[in-house]
C-alpha cells in the first residue's frame, strides 16, 4: 500500500431516536450545531480525519433512531469499521437501550469484541442528568468499549469520539498491517 493512499474506514452511528446523533456528526462534520430537531432518515458523510499521523477517509454512517424493536439492518454491520453508540445523559431509557443495540450487533457479525464508542451526549443538560460518567464508563468497560462524553452544542469531545473509534478499530487490526483485514469486519455470505 503506498504511504500517501488514505485509509478507508466506515463509522455507524447507532442510538435511540433523539439523542444527538445527527448533532454530533453535523458539529464533527461542519462545525457547527444543529438546534433544530428532524428526524433522521439515514445520511452519509465523509471526512478525512488524522490519527496518529495517518490520514483516514472516513464514511460517518448517521442512522435513523433505533429503539428495541428495530432490526439492525445489514448495512448498519456488513464492511462496517467502527461503531459510534450514542445516548443522552438526560435519558435512562437510551442508556438502557445501549446494551440493547450492543448485543444486535455482536449477533448479526457473530463476534463479541466490536471496535466501539459509547457516548454520553448532550453533558451541555447537566440539570437534566439521569445517567451519571461512571455508569457510561463502567457499560464500556464491560464491553471492551471506549467512552466519552459530549456536548455537540459546545462543541466538547466532538472530535475525540472518531479519533477513539479509530483506536478501537486500529487496536483490533493485527500489528504490522497497514489496513483493515476483511475478516475482522462483520460479513454475510
Amino acid at each position: 500500500m503506498a504511504a500517501n493512499t488514505l485509509r478507508k474506514r466506515k463509522i455507524a452511528v447507532l442510538g435511540s431516536r433523539s439523542v444527538g446523533k445527527s448533532s454530533l456528526v453535523v458539529q464533527f462534520i461542519e462545525n457547527h450545531f444543529v438546534d433544530a430537531y428532524y428526524p433522521t432518515i439515514e445520511s452519509t458523510f465523509s471526512k478525512g480525519v488524522a490519527y496518529r499521523g495517518i490520514e483516514y477517509d472516513c464514511d460517518i454512517i448517521d442512522t435513523a433512531g433505533q429503539d428495541e424493536y428495530s432490526i439492525l439492518n445489514s448495512k448498519h454491520a456488513i464492511g462496517i469499521h467502527g461503531y459510534v453508540l450514542v445516548y443522552s445523559v438526560t435519558s435512562r431509557r437510551s442508556f438502557d437501550m445501549i446494551k440493547i443495540v450492543y448485543d444486535k450487533i455482536v449477533d448479526f457479525c457473530g463476534k463479541n469484541d466490536i471496535p466501539c464508542v459509547i457516548v454520553g451526549a448532550k453533558t451541555d443538560l447537566q440539570t437534566s442528568r439521569q445517567v451519571a460518567p461512571n455508569e457510561g464508563e463502567e457499560l464500556a468497560k464491560l464491553n471492551n468499549a471506549a467512552w466519552v462524553e459530549t456536548s455537540a452544542k459546545n462543541n466538547v469531545n466532538v472530535g475525540k469520539v472518531f479519533e477513539l473509534c479509530l483506536a478501537e478499530i486500529e487496536k483490533r487490526s493485527p500489528s504490522g498491517k497497514t489496513d483493515q483485514p476483511e475478516a475482522s469486519r462483520c460479513l454475510i455470505m
